[in-house]
């Protein structure tokens, strides 16, 4: 029994004019786009998902208000936390307080669904003090994607080594989350730039799943000689989290919003080293040999993105359902088993309390952070916005 898959970017604001247009560019950009299309498979998990606007085991507040696009968040101790806008700023937390000035602004190219992306410190933080930074950037007019490192001095972020680069960028799927898995090697999730053939493509880093050590060089044990690929397939994987007690490593994956034909499909995957998770010739657990199967699938458009584990289990954050969804696993027969998942704070998909939700955290203080992503130009602000929700349960509010 076979359990992977993940979900990530997705064109939900284009007009429709136009979204014809990439699907038609998309078939003809070459020779590996003219074909039927992928073999779908139905979804992996039996539990269906029930939206429960108004949880009542969880107490939610607002923690910061007045940012633009956040779409990473890190702490560096129970006092001090960065966060990422996507036009390029690093903005500092202090005591739960959002900083005025920037602590530190990169030259991002904010184009689509480019700009500044992840966020990671490294493991052994604060000794040595660096911060990485994946951003979308533009070179003699073409966009790539690159990994950069800088020193944290307290008052800022000093630039410092660049880790990866001339990872392919587009205006639609960078991918962009970062993550120091439990061996200390850096994950790095890249998009496929809406050219489903890159993700198929070993010799190109889209469509990928990157690992590299602190460094940027390549681990000896990755699967592909002298190449940082450690999983591929992928069309825009945006999520990382590891199982606080296996270790394992899922990601989250945008399905298809048009290509063959086709719509939703958005997954979570268990990735292994050096497979395939199928994108474009598989989708769904459709139980090709060849390629993984996704551990979640929705068929509905859900597209996820940053998640966690807290409090045992996997929390989402999704964009056009606008739901924090809630994934009850366990562990099973070298697999693992969903036995429920709850979309919180929407009454249905696309009818969310807090919008549209770019990632999900785990703080060290025990509470769970998610940031919302309404003025990225496809959602609808709303008072506050964006923000970042501080989640703690609900016996913790109610303690005197």
């Amino acid at each position: 029994m076979r359990h992977r898959t993940d979900g990530s970017g997705r064109t939900a604001g284009l007009v429709p004019a136009l979204a014809a247009l990439l699907i038609l560019s998309f078939v003809v950009s070459g020779p590996a786009q003219a074909r039927e299309g992928p073999t779908v498979g139905e979804a992996p998990q039996k539990a269906e998902t029930g939206f429960v606007p108004h949880p009542t085991d969880i107490h939610v507040q607002s923690w910061v208000e007045g940012l633009e696009a956040p779409w990473s968040l890190i702490f560096l101790s129970p006092q001090r936390a960065l966060v990422s806008e996507r036009p390029g700023r690093i903005r500092l937390i202090r005591k739960g307080e959002l900083q005025a000035e920037p602590y530190a602004r990169i030259d991002a190219a904010a184009i689509g669904e480019g700009g500044l992306l992840g966020l990671e410190a490294h493991p052994d933080f604060p000794e040595p003090p660096l911060i990485y930074a994946m951003y979308t950037h533009q070179e003699n007019g073409e966009l790539f994607n690159r990994v950069q490192r800088f020193r944290d001095t307290g008052q800022g972020l000093e630039p410092g080594r660049i880790v990866l680069d001339r990872i392919p960028g587009a205006r639609y799927h960078n991918g962009g989350r970062l993550g120091f898995g439990p061996e200390g090697k850096l994950y790095v999730t890249a998009g496929e730039n809406f050219r489903a053939e890159m993700a198929q493509d070993r010799d190109n880093l889209a469509g990928s799943i990157l690992r590299v050590r602190p460094d940027g060089s390549i681990p000896k044990d990755n699967p592909f000689p002298d190449s940082p690929i450690w999983s591929y397939g992928h069309r825009n994987p945006q999520g990382l989290a590891w199982h606080p007690q296996t270790g394992d490593l899922f990601a989250s994956e945008h399905g298809p919003s048009g290509e063959f034909g086709l719509q939703g499909h958005d997954m979570v995957n268990v990735i292994r080293k050096g497979r395939n998770y199928g994108w474009p010739e598989e989708i769904g657990a459709a139980g090709l040999e060849a390629f993984e199967d996704p551990l979640v699938l929705w068929k509905e458009t859900t597209p996820p993105s940053g998640m966690a584990f807290w409090r045992g289990d996997l929390y989402v954050a999704t964009l056009r359902s606008e739901a924090l969804m809630r994934i009850d696993l366990e562990r099973e027969a070298g697999s693992y088993r969903v036995f429920r998942i709850q979309g919180l704070f929407a009454s249905e998909r696309g009818k969310g309390v807090f919008g549209r939700l770019r990632a999900a955290v785990a703080g060290p203080d025990g509470a769970l952070y998610v940031l919302t992503s309404n003025r990225d130009g496809r959602g609808q602000p709303r008072e506050g916005d964006d923000r970042i929700l501080r989640i703690t349960p609900a016996e913790e509010a109610s303690e005197p």
